[in-house]
């Protein structure tokens, strides 16, 4: 919890002012412009002022600030599993959550975990939100809006240094070519780092960074007042440490040795997004067009066993040997949305709209006997001894609507609906065979809002929220897993007290699941399985807190409880159990004080406490971790646009897993764990102007 909610004001105001007025705080979760306080979704909004006091630097830095939410790093470079409500992101398959950069839906694993460097603000919508963002947004969804260009000549640059040799930068300029008609804004990121997590047989870091980097452009051309055409490209480029397992022969998740593995984990790829967007203004509507074009490469190497033969000179599962592997994924993805919003000047407000997806994914993995410890072996043909190759393509056609109307000045019905279309088709490039599978769903949300006065309103919700099913590798025991579906049922609140000094916002849900997906290995094909869960039951509240006493101090507390309950599944044993990686209980504590020092410089301090309950790795919920909390602090010095900052990360040195998987769900026959990032600390600069 942080000043994200009441820093993110539509205009500039004194950032040290209590009671700042969050009724003015103006988001697009609902592809319009509304104050934050009006919007009957449980939201976190961040702006950019928010993301720097909390010196948030990626999606997994923001999603640590949310209650019943979750991210988890592991498996490859750019993997992350992010957990949102108790719906959870598994490998190979489509996210829990819409996550949506600039209005276009980014559609894999991969692309979750980015660095997050020149933003606008930051909006994470919590519950079902099928009816407008379509399928996959089970959980959820985060909007990330990124800077437009600005008339005037701007510009930042932000510098820092921490531990493990790491170093981090960000700088960007904007400003018009033609005043008023054309303007540009170009901003990068860069980080590289050694590496904190300890390989205690290699002597090296396994989660190290030899570069990853980002470079954005965007033309804003506004040749007359109606139309605008927003343009934007970024390239990006990484190599670092991957698959850092260390293996836990205790089975115990509360044990935390080094990793051990002898073969030097790497992954490295490049991406490239291009996006069109064009708004016309009709005055009775806006007519939105966005079109958007991604490709996606990426390759990693790494150790299989997790071992290495000195440590386990019995080799893979006892076998006397031991194994590497590595994948070799492209995915291309082209996608197209038009959207009619109307004006928000009436009691009935409406919009329609339509999206197309189209998504080429290759993706080749392969498991070879480590002779060497060397990467490359992976391309010795008579090594080799699992190779997958696949060819999936995904078209995906959609159509909703929503309309809201006041029925009396305090009270409004929305309605929404979204019809989804799924066809997936996959080809065994081995052996030229194809199959194919169709999914579609309608997805409706009916929502009362009844606003007593300003600043405070209470509603109730029914919405639902479709995860497309899909295809296992070729020739493996289940050859493909179902949609997940699920209804949601929800009261909520949202209230400002105090002169607008206190807002307390607050919600309670309970969802039914069918299919709730599932993963796990077949330890007899050694095969990778997406499966599903028959029926789920998830019930959970949230409550947030924030309070601007006086002037330039700021508390904020976030509390999450979620109970899931398995009710059908063809594991007996695990019905009544909680769903894997369920974190029944989260909290999030924030204190943050600015305040004049001496003439025109001010300090700044900010302490956060973000506490974790216990986490349940598996459905048979066997192996549990045990609650930790993670301390971080920031402290520092501004005048105008420059400012210096010291910082800390998991101050207290906290062990923990991101990823833990016990030997019935790896295939291994023992247990891996992903360790958490271990303390941070460091120094940061920074200048705008």
């Amino acid at each position: 919890m942080s000043s994200m909610t009441a820093q993110a004001q539509s205009a500039p105001q004194d950032q040290g002012e209590a009671g700042a007025d969050t009724a003015d705080i103006i988001i697009t979760a609902q592809q319009r412009a509304e104050p934050l306080q009006n919007v009957p979704i449980q939201v976190r909004a961040f702006t950019d002022q928010a993301l720097s006091d909390a010196g948030i630097r990626s999606t997994g830095d923001i999603i640590a600030q949310i209650p019943n939410m979750s991210f988890d790093r592991g498996n490859n470079y750019s993997s992350s599993f992010v957990t949102m409500r108790g719906l959870t992101q598994i490998t190979n398959a489509d996210p829990p959550i819409a996550f949506v950069i600039d209005g276009v839906p980014q559609t894999s694993q991969e692309q979750l975990g980015v660095a997050l460097f020149d933003l606008e603000r930051v909006e994470v919508l919590k519950g079902p939100q099928g009816a407008l963002y379509g399928r996959n947004a089970v959980g959820g969804a985060i909007n990330v809006v990124t800077k437009a260009p600005t008339n005037d000549f701007a510009g930042f640059g932000n510098l820092s240094y921490a531990n493990g040799d790491t170093l981090e930068t960000s700088a960007g300029a904007s400003g018009a070519i033609v005043d008023d008609v054309l303007r540009f804004r170009v901003s990068g990121t860069y980080k590289q780092s050694d590496g904190l997590i300890r390989n205690s047989f290699r002597g090296d870091h396994t989660d190290f960074v030899d570069h990853d980097y980002s470079l954005r452009g965007r033309l804003l051309f506004t040749p007359s007042e109606p139309l605008s055409i927003d343009l934007r490209g970024q390239y990006r480029d990484f190599r670092g440490g991957t698959n850092g397992y260390a293996v836990v022969k205790s089975g115990n998740p509360n044990d935390f040795p080094d990793p051990q593995s002898n073969i030097p984990g790497f992954a490295k790829g490049h991406s490239g997004d291009l996006t069109a967007k064009i708004d016309y203004d009709f005055g009775f509507a806006t007519l939105t067009g966005i079109s958007a074009y991604t490709r996606f490469k990426q390759i990693y190497r790494a150790d299989l066993d997790f071992s290495n033969p000195v440590d386990t000179p019995s080799g893979f599962n006892g076998l006397g040997f031991q194994l590497g592997q590595g994948q070799d994924l492209s995915q291309k993805t082209f996608s197209q949305e038009i959207r009619l919003v109307s004006a928000d000047n009436g009691p009935l407000r409406w919009l329609v709209g339509g999206y197309y997806l189209n998504t080429r994914r290759a993706l080749r993995t392969r498991g070879f006997i480590d002779i060497n410890s060397d990467p490359a072996q992976i391309d010795n043909p008579g090594l080799v001894i699992i190779d997958n190759n696949e060819i999936a393509r995904n078209k995906a056609y959609a159509g909703f609507a929503q309309v809201d109307y006041d029925i009396l000045d305090t009270l409004t019905l929305t309605g929404g609906l979204r019809y989804d279309s799924d066809d997936r088709e996959q080809t065994n490039v081995t052996t030229g065979a194809k199959r194919d599978l169709s999914f579609d769903h309608w997805q409706p949300k009916v929502t009362l809002t009844w606003k007593p006065r300003n600043g405070r309103l209470v509603y109730a919700t029914y919405s639902t929220g479709f995860r497309s099913g899909g295809f296992n590798a070729p020739n493996v025991t289940v050859p493909s897993f179902k949609a997940e579906t699920l209804e949601n049922f929800e009261l909520g609140f949202k209230t400002q007290w105090l002169d607008r000094r206190l807002t307390i916002n607050g919600s309670a849900f309970m969802m039914n699941v069918d299919n709730y997906q599932f993963f796990y290995v077949d330890a007899l094909t050694a095969s990778q399985i997406i499966d599903n869960i028959g029926k789920v039951r998830i019930k959970g509240i949230e409550l947030e807190a924030i309070a601007q006493p006086v002037k330039g101090l700021e508390a904020g507390l976030a509390i999450g409880y979620i109970d899931t309950n398995i009710r059908k599944t063809l594991f007996p044993a695990d019905i009544g159990n909680r769903t894997p990686r369920t974190t029944p209980f989260t909290l999030n504590a924030s204190l943050q004080y600015r305040t004049a020092i001496g003439g025109d410089i001010e300090g700044f301090g900010r302490i956060e406490y973000q506490h974790s309950g216990k986490k349940y790795w598996g459905a048979d919920n066997a192996a549990v971790q045990d609650p930790f909390g993670m301390l971080n602090l920031r402290l520092g010095v501004e005048r105008g646009g420059f400012g210096i900052y010291g910082f800390a990360r998991n101050l207290l040195n906290k062990n923990y897993y991101t990823e833990y998987v016990q030997p019935k769900y790896s295939g291994l026959n023992v247990a891996i764990g992903y360790p958490g990032t271990p303390r941070t600390y460091g120094v940061e600069a920074k200048i705008t102007f």
